[in-house]
């Protein structure tokens, strides 16, 4: 326990430092094709997981993977602004994307970020709130029917003491879940912003410094 939580601390560590170090080209291609992987082992898990407590890492996860994303995203911009180079995943994914075409591949751009922030991440907002307001209303019910299966002799002390664990951790979960999704939810609205300081940014730099070298 000590050793794995001692290694989410350095990761952390590590993520925060991304943000403000300077990272080369070679290490942020390796660093994308990491979050790209583990994004897509994430959502295979998920997606067969029959019982939600069988991932309950999920929201700690999310955060973290999350705020792995942003690091990334202040990596990428400060080597696209300082250099107009930000590696070869980053270049590859954007010709795949744009075609050979710039003003397709911003409106393709454009309407992932729409879709993202206005259907995935007001979607899973909802649903995390929704699935955590009814887990804790349901509480008290689900805890009235262990104590009445007790005292009916249906169950023993120890099997109902297990039944009450279960709707403990039903309940951090889901309430873990609506944090996370709302968490989710910034880190959409500041990738907007980051996109539009790209832009904007871009163009000043491009045409004041790099157009004259």
């Amino acid at each position: 326990m000590k050793i794995r939580d001692l290694s989410i601390l350095i990761g952390i560590i590590g993520i925060v430092l991304m943000m403000v170090v300077p990272i080369p080209k070679e290490l942020l291609d390796v660093l994308l094709v990491i979050n790209i992987s583990v994004a897509i082992m994430i959502l295979l898990i998920a997606m067969n997981t029959q019982d939600a407590l069988h991932f309950s890492i999920f929201p700690t996860l999310l955060l973290i993977t999350t705020i792995f994303r942003l690091a990334l995203n202040v990596s990428t911009t400060r080597l696209i602004l300082s250099e107009a180079d930000a590696g070869h995943v980053v270049e590859t994914f954007g010709k795949f994307v744009a075609g050979g075409q710039i003003a397709i591949g911003f409106v393709v751009f454009l309407i992932l970020v729409v879709v993202q922030f206005i259907v995935i991440t007001k979607g899973s907002e909802r649903v995390a709130e929704v699935g955590a307001r009814f887990t804790l209303d349901a509480m008290p019910g689900k805890q009235m029917s262990i104590d009445a299966d007790l005292n009916a002799g249906l169950i023993n002390e120890q099997q109902a003491r297990a039944r009450r664990e279960k709707i403990e951790k039903e309940a951090d979960f889901y309430g873990a879940m609506d944090g996370a999704s709302k968490f989710v939810k910034g880190d959409a609205i500041a990738s907007i912003i980051i996109l539009i300081i790209n832009l904007v940014a871009g163009f000043i730099i491009g045409m004041a410094i790099h157009a004259c070298r």
